[in-house]
């Protein structure tokens, strides 16, 4: 698989914490390998850390003071994901060629992140929520495969099961 970075713009701690989390999350689960918090977010991304200690994978979490350079420095495709993009489906081949960080807004995004970014995508063209629309690009990105991956390392993976919550420790199997 290629590799994939997420970053989080505009970042408000007093009113994303938990929706930033998520980002932080579904990053990691979707099979991104770092996920990149605007600003002051300590939270999300201690909670991130520690999901990865628990379950394992080789994912890394932080914060950064210039989201600008970090798109500036990324060595691959810079993808913004709004509303107002082009089509997922119409572009993801184009995009998965390289390695790609996907650009997630918290609250209105600044003007200059459209023109910035090699691709603006949209995933339905529709208003939801930036966890979403980062699940279904990175669903598109890896192709699916991303639901077979497997995270070595943790102290404890989940059992699937038809009913209840069934997790083992990693050492007992």
């Amino acid at each position: 698989m290629e590799r994939a970075e997420v970053l989080r713009l505009g970042h408000r701690p007093e009113r994303d914490e938990r929706l930033t989390t998520h980002v932080c999350l579904t990053a990691r689960a979707f099979g991104a390998d770092a996920v990149h918090v605007d600003g002051n977010g300590s939270g999300p991304v201690e909670t991130a850390d520690e999901v990865t200690r628990r379950f394992g994978g080789d994912f890394d979490a932080g914060t950064v003071e210039s989201p600008r350079s970090v798109m500036s420095g990324f060595d691959g495709n810079v993808v913004h994901l709004t509303m107002y993009g082009e089509p997922v489906q119409d572009v993801v081949d184009e995009v998965r060629d390289e390695p790609v960080l996907a650009v997630v807004g918290a609250g209105k995004v600044d003007g200059w992140v459209y023109g910035e970014t090699d691709y603006n995508v949209g995933v339905t063209n529709q208003p939801h929520s930036e966890v979403a629309a980062l699940a279904v690009f990175l669903h598109e990105y890896f192709d699916g495969d991303e639901l077979d991956a497997s995270f070595v390392g943790g102290e404890v993976e989940v059992v699937p099961s038809e009913r209840g919550k069934k997790t083992r420790s990693k050492d007992s199997r």
